[in-house]
């Protein structure tokens, strides 16, 4: 799957790095700009489906747990409350996932795909597949492994008051 070589047309990090000085030391500035190339290729890469990163998640946590509650949703994918229903409402008004109120508490929304989002989720995991390809290819699978880990030891932390 992945190779020890990156593949890339850029210059190497070092010509990249000239003039940042300390900046370059930094850790949070390299996840910046680490998640701001990945997050490019993705809009490219989702350009005809018209969803975002989180609309992608939220279709596909549905799709593999229907029913889920959209609170349970928000925790699983780590969104606000606001920042879930944003989401969920404007998936539902695409008709792309419905909203039923759970038999059990009529005040929990469970949710599922609709047969559209089904359709769009499948394309979704098509753009996905090249996405994860073109980055995963700057990495041994070893290397993404432990990347994985590490970045899981980063967004795993608590909030802080």
């Amino acid at each position: 799957m992945g190779t020890n070589e990156p593949k890339s047309d850029t210059p190497d990090a070092s010509a990249q790095a000239e003039g940042r000085g300390d900046l370059d030391s930094i850790l949070g500035f390299h996840i910046r700009l680490a998640h701001g190339a990945v997050y490019r290729h993705f809009t490219e890469t989702f350009t005809d489906l018209g969803l975002t990163q989180k609309q992608v998640s939220v279709l596909w946590t549905v799709a593999e747990q229907p029913g889920l509650f959209q609170a349970d949703l928000g925790q699983q994918l780590q969104m606000d409350r606001a920042t879930t229903t944003e989401i969920i409402n404007r998936l539902a008004a695409r008709d792309l996932l419905r909203r039923e109120p759970s038999p059990l508490d009529r005040r929990k929304s469970s949710l599922h795909l609709q047969p559209e989002g089904e359709r769009v989720l499948e394309e979704a995991r098509t753009s996905i597949l090249a996405h994860e390809t073109w980055l995963k290819e700057r990495f041994s699978d070893a290397e993404v492994a432990t990347l994985i880990g590490l970045l899981t030891r980063i967004h795993s932390l608590p909030p802080t008051d």
